[in-house]
């Protein structure tokens, strides 16, 4: 397993592209991503709590390499990216995408 890895917004954002391909809830993972969940110190999570570990939402990007297995949080607007590298077999990394921060979402 690789080493965990925090994504830079651009790491991030350059493994995405349009039109994503959402994952039917019925579809098994390409591969077994937990473990490098597991192994992510509770510091990577800036805060929030995944520890319930659910999947809200999974996408392909065009081309078929990456996918975005978003995992939620205590808070709706608040994922934990785990970004897998579907040619390699592996995790890339992770991204903390916090909706609140990026559009002031549940700021007055």
């Amino acid at each position: 397993m690789r080493a965990v890895r925090r994504l830079t917004e651009d790491e991030y954002k350059a493994t995405m592209a349009l039109p994503p391909r959402a994952v039917a809830a019925e579809e098994r993972p390409p591969f077994d991503f937990w473990s490098y969940f597991d192994s992510l110190p509770r510091a990577e999570w800036e805060g929030h709590d995944f520890s319930a570990g659910g999947v809200s939402d999974a996408y392909v990007m065009p081309g078929e390499r990456w996918e975005h297995v978003l995992v939620s949080s205590e808070d709706k607007n608040v994922k934990l990216v785990l970004v897998l590298d579907l040619e390699l077999n592996e995790v890339l990394g992770h991204y903390v995408l916090d909706l609140n921060k990026m559009y002031g979402l549940g700021e007055r």
